[in-house]
């Protein structure tokens, strides 16, 4: 997520593992707060009168502000020192997440989520970075284990978590609490674990590149901006002009990082990598690869619109998908030894096989009726699983094949474009959704809906594999 890896650590020795477990909490909170929105969203826009395009707005905006911003968040950290800026960001999203809280209108609650996305991209990459600098060599992997473990049980614990927080209706706070939830653990940091925090930072950090992360702020807005609002609008001129005008801005980013990198600068995105055909193909896989954000969005209104599930039954629904994620990456090496470079491609696959057991099952049951439970559990299990496989062999893939000392740069690109996929799965595939099962919002609509989403995750999915098993290919000798 960040790109230095020489760095000063000032903890001492003894407390270099309390002091990680409170960078921890920095790379925890972010994964929790998008996906714990998933389960809380019917009530959301029950709750504020949402529409459906604000709805896509609570997912998109944050994970499309935490992408562009992640880079810089790491390269603030290496310029002014990683307990600073993980306490800024941590300060901020405590802030933010009191403002999604309180919020008494969706303006409100998208404006808190893109202030959490800001505030993530600051705190996240603090905790990666430190390993580096408080651990000797021979305890790296078993802190990297750890940390892996963290995301990927804040992801399971997110949907179950946000489910409980709801049905409880904790002090009548509703979905607030999953917001509120954060402040006991912000304010546990700063009273609790400031004095364990080192004081670490790059002995050589790179630069700013302001007006390249403005221009990709842009691109990425004319983008999703369009995406998002175009289907509820009608695709008035102005949304049509804005999605005309990102090829360009992004045009523009292109030639100004090309430019800067002449001038012996350090870029947001090297235009080195365009000569290495295998890390853009890599790219492009995570571009493709984490539309799955889309099914938490339709899944959840899906069994909570059409089918009345409660909150906690809905939390309890992607339980499967936690168990396959945190299952996949253990068998992980047995797979890497049986079939070698094919394991993120076929991680893939198995995803597709879940997109395609759903549509199966729903198609299958009558309107408003339950699909059966096995097939149910299956195709749920499926996706974690392929994610589980999937994840982290694609990034491992990728960075193996960055050129000479732009393994940390490439590090932070795949980590920004599983975000940006995030964010444009929900405004493309959540449109999708949205525009099948509209106007009626009945249950036959939304069952249409989600087929109709999990088909194009799918389609995407297989578009992703293609790309990784060319990005994992073996060069040809010359």
């Amino acid at each position: 997520m960040t790109l230095s890896i020489a760095a000063t650590a000032t903890a001492p020795s003894s407390r270099r593992w309390l002091a990680f477990a409170v960078l921890l909490a920095g790379a925890f909170l972010p994964p929790l707060d998008f996906f714990i929105v998933n389960v809380a969203l019917p009530s959301m826009a029950q709750g504020l009168q949402a529409t459906p395009a604000q709805i896509e707005w609570v997912i998109s905006g944050y994970a499309a502000t935490y992408a562009v911003f992640l880079i810089t968040g790491g390269r603030l950290g290496d310029l002014f020192g990683r307990r600073r800026v993980f306490l800024a960001g941590m300060a901020g999203f405590g802030m933010a997440s009191l403002i999604c809280g309180l919020a008494a209108s969706p303006a409100v609650l998208i404006v808190g989520r893109v202030l959490q996305g800001l505030s993530a991209a600051a705190m996240a990459p603090q905790g990666l970075a430190s390993i580096h600098a408080l651990f000797p060599e021979q305890e790296r992997s078993r802190a990297l284990a750890v940390y892996g473990a963290a995301l990927g049980f804040a992801a399971v614990l997110a949907q179950v978590l946000g489910g409980v927080l709801i049905a409880t209706d904790l002090f009548g706070l509703q979905w607030r609490a999953i917001f509120l939830i954060n402040l006991p653990i912000v304010a546990a940091v700063f009273l609790v674990g400031m004095p364990f925090l080192p004081d670490t930072r790059s002995a050589t950090p790179a630069s700013l590149d302001r007006l390249g992360v403005l221009l990709c702020a842009l691109t990425l807005g004319l983008l999703v901006v369009p995406l998002v609002q175009g289907r509820e609008l009608g695709w008035p001129w102005w949304l049509c002009l804005m999605l005309l005008g990102a090829p360009l801005v992004a045009v523009g980013f292109w030639r100004h990082e090309a430019a800067l990198e002449r001038r012996g600068g350090t870029p947001l995105l090297s235009p080195r990598l365009a000569r290495s055909p295998r890390v853009l193909a890599g790219l492009l896989s995570a571009l493709f690869f984490y539309v799955v954000s889309a099914f938490f969005l339709s899944f959840s209104v899906y069994l909570q619109g059409a089918l009345g599930a409660t909150p906690v039954a809905t939390g309890l629904m992607f339980v499967p998908f936690g168990v396959g994620f945190l299952i996949g990456p253990l068998t992980t090496p047995l797979a890497i030894r049986c079939v070698g470079r094919w394991v993120p491609a076929l991680g893939m696959l198995l995803e597709v096989l879940g997109c395609l057991v759903l549509s199966a099952a729903v198609g299958g049951a009558a309107s408003g009726e339950r699909p059966a439970l096995v097939p149910l559990v299956l195709g749920v299990g499926l996706l974690g699983f392929g994610q589980g496989w999937a994840l982290p062999t694609l990034i491992r893939s990728v960075i193996d094949r960055a050129p000479a000392g732009s393994s940390g740069m490439v590090s932070g690109l795949v980590n920004s474009a599983l975000q940006i996929s995030a964010a444009l799965g929900v405004a493309v595939l959540g449109g999708l959704f949205y525009a099948v099962a509209a106007p009626a919002l009945n249950p036959a609509t939304l069952a249409h809906g989600f087929i109709a989403a999990l088909l194009g995750i799918a389609l995407s999915l297989g578009l992703a594999a293609l790309l990784a098993l060319y990005a994992s290919a073996p060069d040809r000798a010359v």
